[in-house]
């Protein structure tokens, strides 16, 4: 069993359920250049590698890359205003997050959305609960996830070593994260990929609710 000391979340599809608002400003971005809108469920597929990746996908084949970038713009102005408008944390979240920090559970969060709204929306959704919040920061050196180097921030800025760490993600980016880091991984089933996904991707512990989650936590992850 692997104790855990410290619990390093993802933020979409894991603690928040960002889809709606992702799904809006990535078709108001298409929709300022002339292109098709996508589905929620396009959306859903396209997100976890960051939103450079996502407006990649969801732009037709063969954009010239001028035009991608002007969309990816775009999708940034939208976002950076409209974030908020549908985003709430998944039910549980809280009391999952409360319980954690009452065991002495050291809380971060690690995410490849741009470090602007990870930090807007920690803040927004969960105030003075987490003693490290990185967004993507590749200009800086910090390549995102499944590269391990955030999750490193992420301990350095809480004080902690890589014992006693457990990754807790919704992908297969997740799933990679916690290998690149070489700690248990906890993926929840609630978030962007159904359980088929997570299984092909490798996922060995797979949870249903956070009450669940707690539990693994708590007793440790075998």
């Amino acid at each position: 069993m692997h104790a855990c000391t410290t619990a390093v979340f993802d933020l979409d599809g894991t603690l928040l359920d960002t889809l709606e608002d992702l799904h809006l400003s990535t078709n108001a971005a298409l929709a300022a250049h002339g292109m098709p809108a996508r589905t929620r469920d396009e959306v859903r597929r396209f997100v976890g590698n960051g939103i450079a990746l996502l407006i990649h996908r969801a732009v037709p084949a063969g954009t010239p890359l001028a035009t991608e970038e002007a969309v990816l713009e775009d999708f940034r102005r939208h976002y950076a205003e409209h974030c908020d408008d549908h985003t709430a944390p998944y039910p549980g979240i809280e009391v999952l997050l409360a319980h954690l920090r009452a065991a002495g559970t050291r809380l971060a969060v690690v995410s490849n959305k741009a470090d602007f709204a990870v930090q807007e929306l920690v803040a927004r959704q969960f105030p003075g609960t987490f003693g490290a919040v990185i967004g993507e920061n590749e200009a800086a050196g910090v390549r995102k996830k499944p590269a391990p180097d955030m999750v490193r921030v992420a301990l350095e800025r809480l004080g902690a070593g890589p014992e006693g760490l457990v990754y807790i993600g919704d992908s297969e980016v997740d799933v990679q994260t916690a290998a690149s880091c070489a700690c248990p991984a906890v993926i929840c089933s609630w978030g962007f990929r159904d359980r088929a996904a997570l299984v092909s991707a490798g996922a060995r512990v797979i949870v249903d609710t956070p009450a669940q989650l707690e539990r693994v936590l708590l007793a440790g992850v075998r």
